[in-house]
């Protein structure tokens, strides 16, 4: 299918075809009809991506700061690597559509295929032929409303959010300083609300067009030939001034909130949904005691992953008005003739026109205001896209594994493929991700043969030997399973599961078919983790192990946190040091006790943790993971006792081994946490080089994560089960996790 992307790294606009997304767990496939260009924000993301990388730096010095800490603590490599995979990701431009649902995820209940729907939402409602839409990003088009008028939903959810933010009430004065395709649309709502309005804009057309739709009088705002537009507004006010003001303009620079304030009567109220500077005036802000708000977007639920990506709605006696709520709301005013887009609509395009409009809207100078691209109605095909031809023969070279990547997030486009990349002896196949367009750009930057959004179609190539699955958590169990019984070799990023039962059905899968399988515990691979091992070998008693994780705190709304998508990050992340624990000592924990800390700084209970870990060998382990120290510390320290002897490994970068009155020390200009080292090892063991980790300890690391959990909730040390024993005491309402 065809889409729309934008290179944040260099600005360049392209019309890719890339692979149909894939269905959301939570949501709707569409076909789309017709899709809205909102010209005035599409092309405050083109104006930011065209920028050097000193440009940028200047508009984000938040992120620079953030750059410049995780130098200071992981090496300039690393960071390197992790910034410009953020910047060479494909952005998909659009966010608001109309089409037909041609597929429905079965957890949804109120769409069905068929249904003419209008969808909103950055990523996801964007300018292509197919998009992947969560069911709270999406309403059913009303009777009489046509597929252009609703691909306005999106954007008319942001205006009467806007509105709605300036508490306005029957007979107020609003002003609206800015009068393109978002203000345009307000003007009408407002009329439509009782309220009488001024305009405000640059330009005399769209003021005049403004009158046409229901403003009473409006003022044309020039550069350098003010008009008085205070006077005006007191004038029409009855010297009172606006009781409302609403700024929807776009302007790098003050002077629409210095106007707002200029024209505002005393305690009015100004809400700016529109990209504006805010330095203010306090004196004036005082003297009136004005109330100022930035409305988000299109209202409740916009940013919130839980609803955008998850499709958790906010039940309606308690959030009235959501973005769902207000796209439909703004339908119904499209249908009942309050509201009407006609006028608004200057330009339409075919999508593969879509760079032809697109160059209108950055050059400007076009009277674009609604500019529309629309789509033909054909079959859609899931099948793989290709990339480049494949490099060798259908017999391949003896001993080569041919590899198959699913997922492709930063960590994978940062750290993995990087490496991967560099490997001359294996051949990358193809790639899968769910929005399929980064599968495409992935595959162009890394050398792959074909990309997909279908895992299904990968594991279904006999050619493809090696899968590496770095998904989301609660997609390992299914991906590792499917893969094994493709007679797949599997590596998977951690966590192996979330859950007992779903561990046991891994260990049993893996046991029922012959592939590798390892996960992806890299720490054990670094060459410090390697030297601590062997000096350890010689050890003649048991050992202390401790371990200090400054983790950072994670937004209480990531997925990592979801007890479902991530299982939280004892489960997700802990899991890693246990594994460590384990390869360093050669034994596995029997027993867990695990106490944590809430309050200021602490956003979960297992955020700021204490595990004391008690080992088969009679060694003990303690890790100490916290979340509200500073980013700025370094990450990550090891330290081991044993025999008179003593080994600290600091953030993977240097080490020091103190034994017999004689220190040995190792450094390194960059962190080495055993990325390369790991998957070096991985393809090892399918050429059968190199021995595999049982999986007995893969199932013990996950099954401890458990114990911990469990401790945590009991306050009490609790004994790390086998799979099995695990398993069966969740089925029959034991406990478990």
């Amino acid at each position: 299918m065809k889409q729309v992307l934008q290179s944040y790294k260099t600005g360049d606009l392209t019309l890719d075809e890339v692979p149909v997304p894939a269905l959301r767990a939570n949501g709707v496939l569409v076909q789309n009809v017709t899709s809205l260009v909102s010209v005035g924000t599409e092309k405050l993301m083109m104006d930011l991506a065209k920028k050097s990388l000193l440009g940028k730096a200047r508009s984000r010095p938040d992120l620079v700061r953030q750059v410049i800490n995780k130098a200071k603590v992981d090496g300039i490599r690393e960071t390197y690597r992790a910034a410009m995979g953020r910047l060479d990701t494909p952005v998909p431009l659009g966010y608001s559509c109309a089409g037909h649902v041609i597929e429905v995820a079965t957890a949804v209940d109120d769409f069905q295929v068929g249904d003419s729907v209008a969808c909103f939402g950055a990523s996801q409602a964007s300018h292509s032929e197919v998009v992947s839409v969560t069911r709270s990003l999406a309403v059913k088009i009303p009777e009489g409303v046509g597929f252009e008028a609703a691909a306005f939903a999106g954007v008319g959810a942001i205006a009467l959010h806007g509105v709605r933010t300036a508490e306005i009430q029957l007979g107020d004065r609003v002003v609206v300083i800015g009068l393109g395709l978002i203000g345009l649309i307000a003007v009408q709502i407002l009329q439509g609300a009782g309220a009488h309005v001024f305009g405000v804009d640059i330009s005399l057309d769209k003021v005049e067009l403004a009158r046409g739709l229901g403003m009473e009088q409006g003022a044309v705002l020039a550069d350098n030939d003010n008009e008085d537009v205070p006077g005006q507004v007191r004038a029409w006010s009855d010297g009172s001034g606006a009781d409302a003001v609403i700024i929807f303009a776009g302007a790098n620079s003050s002077q629409p909130i210095e106007l707002a304030a200029e024209v505002a009567r005393q305690g009015a109220r100004l809400a700016v949904p529109g990209m504006v500077d805010l330095k203010l005036d306090r004196r004036q802000f005082f003297d009136k005691e004005l109330k100022l708000i930035v409305p988000r977007s299109a209202g409740p639920g916009i940013y919130d992953p839980q609803y955008e990506e998850m499709g958790r709605d906010y039940p309606l006696p308690y959030v009235r008005w959501t973005a769902q709520r207000n796209m439909d709301e703004f339908l119904r005013m499209v249908a009942n003739g309050k509201v009407s887009v006609d006028p608004i609509i200057t330009h339409r395009y075919a999508i593969e026109e879509a760079l032809q409009a697109y160059d209108l809207v950055y050059k400007g100078g076009g009277g674009h205001i609604g500019v529309l691209l629309s789509y033909q109605a054909k079959p859609v095909s899931r099948a793989t896209v290709a990339v480049k031809p494949a490099t060798k023969s259908a017999g391949h070279t003896a001993g080569t594994p041919q590899v198959g990547l699913i997922g492709a997030g930063l960590f994978t486009k940062s750290i993995l493929l990087p490496i991967l990349k560099k490997m001359g002896d294996i051949e990358l196949c193809g790639v899968v991700t769910a929005s399929g367009y980064t599968a495409r750009h992935v595959a162009e930057r890394n050398g792959f043969q074909y990309c997909g959004s279908d895992y299904q179609e990968l594991l279904d190539d006999h050619n493809v030997d090696s899968v590496l699955i770095t998904t989301r958590h609660d997609l390992h169990v299914p991906m590792t399973i499917a893969a094994l019984e493709k007679g797949k070799h599997v590596f998977v990023e951690k966590p192996l599961a979330t859950t007992a039962d779903t561990l046991a059905q891994v260990v049993q899968a893996h046991e029922n078919h012959n592939g590798h399988l390892m996960v992806g515990f890299n720490r054990r691979y670094s060459p410090f983790s390697v030297r601590a091992r062997q000096a350890l070998e010689t050890r003649k008693g048991p050992a202390i192990v401790h371990m200090r994780v400054n983790a950072g705190p994670v937004p209480p709304e990531s997925w990592v946190l979801d007890p479902v998508e991530g299982g939280g990050r004892i489960i997700g992340e802990m899991c890693h040091f246990v594994d460590l624990a384990q390869y360093l000592l050669g034994a596995n924990p029997i027993r867990a006790y695990a106490r944590s800390v809430s309050g200021d700084g602490a956003a979960t209970t297992d955020d700021n943790v204490v595990v004391t870990l008690d080992m088969s060998d009679g060694s003990t382990t303690s890790i100490v993971y916290v979340s509200m120290s500073d980013r700025a510390f370094p990450r990550e320290r090891v330290e081991i006792f044993w025999d008179g002897a003593v080994c600290a490994i600091d953030n993977f970068k240097q080490m020091s081994i103190v034994k017999g009155g004689k220190t040995e020390r190792t450094k390194r200009w960059n962190l080495d946490r055993g990325h390369k080292a790991e998957l070096e090892a991985f393809f090892g063991m399918v050429r059968g080089e190199v021995a595999s980790v049982p999986m007995a300890d893969y199932a013990a690391t996950t099954m401890t994560t458990f114990a911990i959990v469990e401790s945590l909730k009991s306050g009490m040390p609790v004994e790390v089960q086998s799979v099995s024993r695990s398993a069966s005491a969740l089925s029959s309402g034991g406990n478990g996790q």
